[in-house]
């Protein structure tokens, strides 16, 4: 299969973005990448470019804006914490992502999904935390914290997380609370916990087992494989 890719720029609140979207050429069921928390890298194209290889048309958004990426542990803080902070403006963006993504020759608008990875991993449960219409999100060792404003909603899309075990940054009472507020919102979820394994399990360059974040292989192996069946599930 011959994996054709381009940018998509569009403009949100008088800025400007650039999503990349890989696809087999023709409409297919759309699957958006939500980066982490330095922005919209080569990681997530070459996710997207993974997803088309699949038969998808995959779409790495973009959040921060174009050629917004940070590069230390400082840049990538301080662009995340304004979306930590304002869920309600997150989720807003994302929701006008989707509908743009939406609107692309190569997505079929009635199936559309998102996965994401770490940040990303918060933004896709926070898409599908608003009720809105997807068939399903799949979070990478996502952070998992209810954003405070979706209490009552009931969640349409299924949900899939992908969960380090050892990850300091999701610990065990996280994932106790996100198994309550997904059951509460009467999602269909599940969860795959992968012991031994911290945070940013899929990233290869991943190497600081002080700050929590160490690549797995074989985790990185196993949660793509449930990412998969998954999708096959939800597009069916």
């Amino acid at each position: 299969m011959t994996i054709e890719t381009r940018t998509l720029a569009y403009e949100i609140d008088g800025n400007i973005y650039e999503a990349v979207i890989a696809s087999g050429g023709d409409k297919r069921p759309a699957v958006l990448v939500a980066h982490a928390w330095a922005g919209r890298s080569e990681f997530e194209v070459n996710k997207a470019k993974a997803l088309a290889e699949l038969g998808y048309t995959g779409v790495a958004i973009d959040l921060y804006g174009k050629d917004v990426l940070g590069t230390s542990t400082e840049e990538n803080q301080a662009l995340m914490t304004p979306f930590v902070e304002d869920r309600a403006m997150l989720q807003a963006r994302l929701l006008n992502i989707v509908e743009i993504v939406k609107d692309q020759p190569e997505a079929d608008a009635t199936k559309i999904a998102a996965i994401g990875f770490c940040f990303g991993g918060l933004c896709v449960l926070d898409i599908a935390r608003t009720g809105a219409n997807l068939a399903g999100v799949v979070s990478f060792h996502g952070l998992l914290g209810a954003p405070g404003n979706t209490a009552g909603k009931k969640i349409t899309a299924s949900i899939l997380a992908l969960h380090g075990w050892n990850d300091p940054m999701a610990p065990p009472a996280d994932v106790e609370s996100f198994g309550r507020e997904m059951t509460e919102a009467k999602a269909d979820w599940q969860l795959h916990a992968y012991g031994g394994v911290m945070h940013a399990f899929t990233n290869p360059a991943a190497n600081d087992p002080e700050f929590g974040t160490v690549y797995n292989a074989g985790a990185d192996k196993r949660s793509w494989a449930a990412m998969r069946n998954f999708l096959s599930e939800i597009f069916c």
